[in-house]
């Protein structure tokens, strides 16, 4: 059986993203399963972020969980289809599609505000580094340090997506800056209205940047030991996410805050660069 080609749906999911020019310079076969990727982790998270009630979302969570059953029991759904070549070509595990949806399940079962430390991190295994360990088996990366790569970057591009999206968090209920920072930075609300106007916003924020910046570091040292066709998609998403934090810092967090953005330019440039020079 040929690997499926990419369906339209998964292709509009990703297309006008970060994402996608960083996939787009992937071998076919490759730029299809994360595209197939991709299109499996927005799914859930709409679900998780939708308006439905609680039972509803949490009922559809667990028809994507029978879903990825089936697929490991050579029953496929129609909204897996698209993993039968993957699956079989790259060796995707079960149990990391199934981390994913448990991420999700996390901002269903209750608004997240104010985790302690451990809680956001299972929270960042879940929703990013469960993902970045389909990817690296999808890019080639040996296993030892695919999943060192994926523990590392996958924390580094949560934690700033985290810090950059703190207002529309907020504005769903949510808060996801860990309560040991709020705490040492003199903040004791958790409610995220609260927290955002609070004057030490940025002292909590600040270990996360540390946090995040090291992450990155350790995610280099990883990609810098592999044959450079294996890890040219990560390093094209590190170069886009890491200038962010440095963004975020000169910005400050004191309201009103402006957006951050990927520089589409520097995007473009490592594309250029990691994926075509």
């Amino acid at each position: 059986m040929t690997t499926p080609t990419v369906s339209a749906d998964a292709a509009q999911h990703a297309g006008g993203s970060s994402f996608y020019l960083a996939m787009r310079i992937l071998p076919r076969q490759k730029r299809e399963a994360m595209f197939e990727i991709y299109k499996f982790c927005r799914k859930v998270d709409d679900v998780a972020d939708s308006h439905g009630p609680r039972n509803a979302r949490l009922a559809e969570l667990n028809r994507y969980r029978e879903d990825v059953a089936a697929l490991y029991q050579g029953r496929v759904s129609e909204r897996m289809g698209g993993f039968l070549g993957p699956v079989r070509d790259f060796g995707l595990r079960r149990e990391d599609f199934l981390a994913v949806i448990d991420g999700m399940e996390m901002d269903v079962l209750a608004d997240i505000r104010a985790p302690d430390l451990a809680t956001l991190d299972l929270y960042c295994d879940r929703v990013a580094s469960a993902v970045g360990r389909l990817s690296v088996r999808v890019f080639g990366v040996p296993n030892d340090d695919g999943v060192s790569l994926s523990y590392h970057l996958g924390r580094a591009l949560q934690l700033t997506n985290i810090l950059r999206d703190v207002d529309e968090d907020a504005d769903i209920g949510r808060l996801y800056l860990p309560r040991e920072c709020l705490i040492a930075a003199g903040i004791d609300s958790e409610d995220p209205h609260l927290v955002l106007a609070h004057p030490n916003l940025g002292r909590a924020c600040a270990p996360l940047i540390g946090k995040a910046r090291d992450h990155f570091m350790q995610a280099r040292t990883i990609m810098d030991r592999q044959p450079r066709a294996s890890v040219k998609a990560p390093r094209i998403m590190a170069e886009a996410y890491a200038p962010m934090l440095d963004t975020l810092q000169r910005r400050g967090f004191a309201a009103p805050r402006d957006r951050v953005r990927v520089d589409r330019l520097r995007l473009i440039f490592a594309v250029l660069r990691y994926g075509i020079l």
